[in-house]
C-alpha cells in the first residue's frame, strides 16, 4: 500500500491568432452592424455593463479592477472562435497549445499558471473544474452563445471565492425574455479546412410571449491535427521506447504519429421575465494521452484518449425585499468526468495501459444581497455554502467499474500482489462575503470588502479587497485595488497518485517501484497578495489607452518535488517527486493596451487594437534556488487590426510575438530534441528556455451573401508556416518542448436567419 509522503517533502515577430472556424455567435450581427459599432464612441463602449467586477451591474469605469469586455461584434470580427483563442490575445497571458493531455492548452496569466487559478464562468455560474483542479480551455469552449466576455484581472477571492486568484473570464449570454420582439432567430455554421478539420455550430433563440424565452445551441469539432513527425521530423524520430534501462519498444516496430482532437457542446437557457433563468451547459473534450510527447515518451495509441465531459446546471431567482434592497438565490450543480476507459501508454509505465479516472462534483447555494443605502453608498453582501466530491485515481491495471464504490474495485498493482486503493474525498465550504461601495464626489468613489471561506479541511481563510477610482476629468481615470486570495488545494494535487512496479523486489521480498509521484495529504493552501495600479486615457472619442501596472506575491506555493524513498513492510519506492508546499513566487509586470477606431474615406472603417507586456518573475521550488518564473515570456507584443470595405469584405490580421520563455526543466533536451538555451550555474539545477516567437493569423470574410444572411469566413493560423516550440511540459522529470502546430486553414460559411 502507497503511504502519504510527511509534509516536509518543489526580434520582433509576427502573429496572428485564430485556430478554426467554427461558432457563429449567438444573433450574429450583419456587417452593417459592426460598422455601426465602428462608428460608435470608445467613450460610449466603455460604458458597457459589466458583473464580473462586482457581481452586480456596473461600468468598466466604475470598477477599481482592470478589466475587459469584449461584445459580440468584436468577438465576431477578430475570429474569437472559442475562449482558448480571446485568451491569446489577451495583455499578459502566455497561452501554449497542445502541451498537456490533461488540459490541452497551457497558459499563464499575469505570471499565474493553469486553469485552476482562473476562474471561468457563464452567466456567472462556475463552469471550471468543480474541484478547482486543472480542465481543459480549448476548442471545447466555443463562444457561440456569447452576448459578451468579461476579464477581470487579479486575484477576485473577496467576492468569488477560492479559485478566483489569476483572474476572473465570465461568458455573459443574452436573456431572450427581454428581446424587443416576439419569434426566433439563429445562426448555423459550417466549416472544414486543413488536417481533417470539420466543425459546424448553430444557435437560436426565441421570445415565446411577454415573459418567457428560451435559448438553445452547440457545436461539434474534430481535427487530425498536423502529422508532427513530418513536420518536426528531427524531434518525431522513431525511436527505441525504453522503461528502467531496458528495451520495451523497438524502434523499428514502432507506430505512426498520431494526435487528434475533437470536441461538442451543448447550451440551453430558460428565461421567465427578469426574475429567474434557468439553464444547462455540457462541453466535452478528446485528445490522445500522448499529447505533445516525442517517441521516446509516448505510444501513439489512438484509443489512449482523455476525455473530459463537464455538466452544469442552475437556476437563479432575482428577488426584491424592499425599495433599496434586492436580492439572488443561485443554486448549481457542477460535474467533471473522464471516461473511465481513459488510459496513459507511456515511458513511465512500461509501455503497458495505465488506466485513470477522475470525477470531481460541486454544489452550491448563495443568497447575496444588493442594499442601497443612499444616492452615494451600496452595500452588497452574499451567504453560500458549497458541497464537493472528488475520485482521482491513475495507473489503475483496468478501467474503473463506475458501478462500484472506490473502496468496492478489487484491484492490485499490477506485477504485484498489493490492493489498489482508488483515492477518493468529500469537503464543503461555508463562505460570506460584504462590500461597500461609496461615492465620494463625482470623481472619486471607493471599495471595501472582505470574504470569509470556512472549508472543512483547510479550516478559515479571511481574504479583504480595498480600491480606489479617481477620474479627474471624461478622458482620464485612476484605479488602485489590493486584494488578496487563498487557493485551497485540489483533490488532483493532495491526492493524486501515478507509477507501475515491474515486479522486481528487494531481499526483504519489498516490490521496488520507481519513478512514482505519491499523494500528499497534509498541503494547505496558497496565498497570495497583489496590488494593481490602471490608468485608462481617453484622448478622443475613439482612441483609448489602458496601463496596468500590477505586482502579486504568493506564499505556500504548491510545487513538484523530489522527496525521500518510502519504505514500508511491503514496498520500497525510489526516485519519487510529491506535490508539496514549498515554493514561493513573487511577480511583477506592466499591460499597455492601446484601441483606435477610425474611418477611411467613405468606403474603409478600421478597428485597430494591441498590446504591450512585461513581466520580471522570480519563483522558489523550495531547493532554495531563486530562478525566474517557467512558462512565461518576459515580453510580448500583440496586434491586430479589422478592415471592413462597406458591408461586403472584411480583412483581419493578427500579430504576435514573444520573447525565450523558461521551461522549468531541470535536465538539458536530449540530443534528438530541439535545442534549447539552458543555464550553467555548476551550483544551481540545469533552467533551460524555449526561443520566442512570431506567429501571424488573417481572416478574410465575405459578407451578404444568400440574400444578405451568409458570410464566408476564409481563417489561416500561422499564416508565414512558422516552425516553433511552446514551453511545454511540467513535473521534474518532463524535460522537453512541445511543437506548435504550422500552417492551417479553415472555411466557414456562417448563415443567419
Amino acid at each position: 500500500m502507497l503511504t502519504p509522503v510527511p509534509c516536509h517533502l518543489r526580434p520582433l515577430a509576427l502573429a496572428l491568432l485564430c485556430c478554426g472556424a467554427t461558432a457563429i455567435h449567438a444573433a450574429t450581427p450583419t456587417l452593417e452592424d459592426v460598422q455601426q459599432l465602428l462608428e460608435l464612441s470608445l467613450e460610449d463602449l466603455l460604458a458597457t455593463p459589466v458583473i464580473t467586477a462586482s457581481r452586480q451591474s456596473e461600468t468598466r469605469d466604475q470598477t477599481p479592477a482592470h478589466i475587459m469586455v469584449f461584445t459580440r461584434e468584436q468577438i465576431r470580427q477578430r475570429r474569437y472562435q472559442n475562449l482558448a483563442d480571446l485568451l491569446e490575445d489577451l495583455p499578459g497571458v502566455n497561452l501554449q497549445r497542445g502541451t498537456k493531455s490533461s488540459q490541452f492548452n497551457q497558459f499563464t496569466v499575469q505570471g499565474y499558471l493553469g486553469p485552476n487559478k482562473l476562474l471561468v464562468m457563464l452567466d456567472g455560474i462556475r463552469i471550471g473544474q468543480p474541484s478547482g483542479g486543472n480542465f481543459p480551455v480549448a476548442q471545447n469552449l466555443a463562444l457561440y452563445q456569447a452576448k459578451q466576455v468579461e476579464v477581470l484581472f487579479g486575484p477576485a477571492a473577496a467576492l468569488y471565492g477560492a479559485d478566483a486568484v489569476a483572474g476572473v473570464v465570465n461568458i455573459v449570454t443574452d436573456n431572450t425574455a427581454t428581446a424587443a420582439a416576439q419569434g426566433a432567430t439563429g445562426t448555423v455554421s459550417v466549416g472544414t479546412g486543413r488536417f481533417g478539420s470539420r466543425e459546424a455550430s448553430f444557435f437560436t433563440s426565441a421570445r415565446i410571449n411577454d415573459r418567457l424565452g428560451i435559448s438553445v445551441g452547440g457545436h461539434s469539432q474534430h481535427s487530425d491535427r498536423a502529422p508532427l513527425a513530418d513536420f518536426y521530423p528531427r524531434y518525431f524520430q522513431k525511436v527505441d521506447g525504453e522503461f528502467d534501462k531496458k528495451t520495451i519498444l523497438p524502434a523499428a516496430s514502432r507506430e505512426d504519429y498520431a494526435g487528434g482532437i475533437r470536441s461538442h457542446s451543448l447550451f440551453a437557457r430558460l428565461d421567465l421575465g427578469e426574475q429567474l433563468t434557468a439553464g444547462f451547459y455540457r462541453y466535452r473534450f478528446n485528445s490522445l494521452t500522448s499529447t505533445g510527447d516525442p517517441y521516446a515518451m509516448a505510444r501513439y495509441d489512438s484509443g489512449a484518449q482523455w476525455q473530459t465531459t463537464n455538466d452544469t446546471v442552475y437556476a437563479r431567482y432575482h428577488h426584491r425585499l424592499s425599495a433599496n434592497l434586492r436580492g439572488t438565490l443561485t443554486i448549481d450543480h457542477g460535474a467533471m468526468e473522464v471516461d473511465p476507459r481513459a488510459y496513459y501508454n507511456n515511458a513511465y509505465n512500461g509501455f503497458e495501459n495505465g488506466y485513470s479516472y477522475v470525477l470531481s462534483k460541486r454544489t452550491g447555494i448563495e443568497e447575496s444581497l444588493r442594499w442601497r443605502l443612499s444616492e452615494r453608498h451600496q452595500m452588497q453582501a452574499g451567504l453560500g455554502w458549497q458541497k464537493y466530491s472528488a475520485i482521482e485515481a491513475a495507473s489503475m491495471p483496468q478501467p474503473y467499474d463506475t458501478g462500484k464504490s472506490p473502496g468496492s474495485q478489487g484491484m492490485t498493482h499490477p506485477n504485484t500482489t498489493l490492493p489498489f486503493i482508488v483515492p477518493d474525498t468529500q469537503f464543503h465550504n461555508l463562505s460570506a462575503y460584504v462590500q461597500w461601495q461609496a461615492q465620494w464626489s463625482s470623481k472619486l468613489s471607493s471599495v471595501a470588502g472582505v470574504r470569509l471561506d470556512r472549508h472543512s479541511v483547510y479550516g478559515s481563510s479571511v481574504n479583504p479587497r480595498l480600491g480606489l477610482v479617481f477620474a479627474p476629468g471624461k478622458t482620464h481615470v485612476f484605479k488602485a485595488l489590493y486584494g488578496e486570495a487563498f487557493r485551497a488545494p485540489s483533490p488532483e494535487e493532495s491526492l493524486s497518485a501515478m507509477g507501475r512496479f515491474d515486479g522486481s523486489q528487494d531481499a526483504d521480498n519489498r516490490y521496488i517501484g520507481t519513478n512514482f509521484r505519491v499523494a500528499n495529504d497534509r498541503l494547505e493552501p496558497e496565498k497570495v497578495r497583489s496590488l494593481s495600479l490602471t490608468w485608462d486615457w481617453r484622448p478622443t472619442q475613439n482612441l483609448n489607452f489602458s496601463t496596468n501596472l500590477y505586482h502579486s506575491r504568493i506564499s505556500n506555493l504548491v510545487v513538484t518535488m523530489p522527496t525521500a524513498d518510502v519504505i514500508t513492510p511491503d514496498v520500497w519506492l525510489r526516485n519519487l517527486e510529491t506535490k508539496d508546499n514549498a515554493g514561493r513566487q513573487h511577480q511583477m509586470g506592466l499591460d499597455v493596451s492601446a484601441q483606435w477606431r477610425f474611418r477611411l474615406g467613405a468606403n474603409w472603417t478600421g478597428d485597430l487594437w494591441g498590446s504591450a507586456s512585461w513581466i520580471h518573475g522570480r519563483i522558489d521550488n523550495g531547493d532554495g534556488v531563486d530562478w525566474q518564473i517557467p512558462y512565461v515570456a518576459s515580453r510580448q507584443l500583440k496586434l491586430g487590426t479589422t478592415f471592413a470595405w462597406r458591408d461586403q469584405f472584411s480583412l483581419t490580421p493578427k500579430l504576435r510575438w514573444s520573447s525565450t520563455t523558461t521551461n522549468g526543466r531541470v535536465k538539458a533536451p536530449g540530443a534528438l530534441l530541439p535545442p534549447a538555451a539552458c543555464s550553467t550555474n555548476p551550483t544551481a539545477p540545469t533552467r533551460c528556455s524555449t526561443p520566442g516567437a512570431t506567429v501571424l493569423d488573417l481572416h478574410l470574410g465575405w459578407h451578404k451573401l444568400l440574400d444578405g444572411k451568409a458570410t464566408l469566413w476564409l481563417d489561416v493560423t500561422n499564416v508565414l508556416d512558422k516552425r516553433y516550440y511552446a514551453a511545454g511540459g511540467g513535473g521534474r522529470m518532463t524535460f522537453w518542448d512541445m511543437p506548435q502546430q504550422p500552417r492551417r486553414w479553415m472555411l466557414t460559411l456562417d448563415y443567419h436567419f
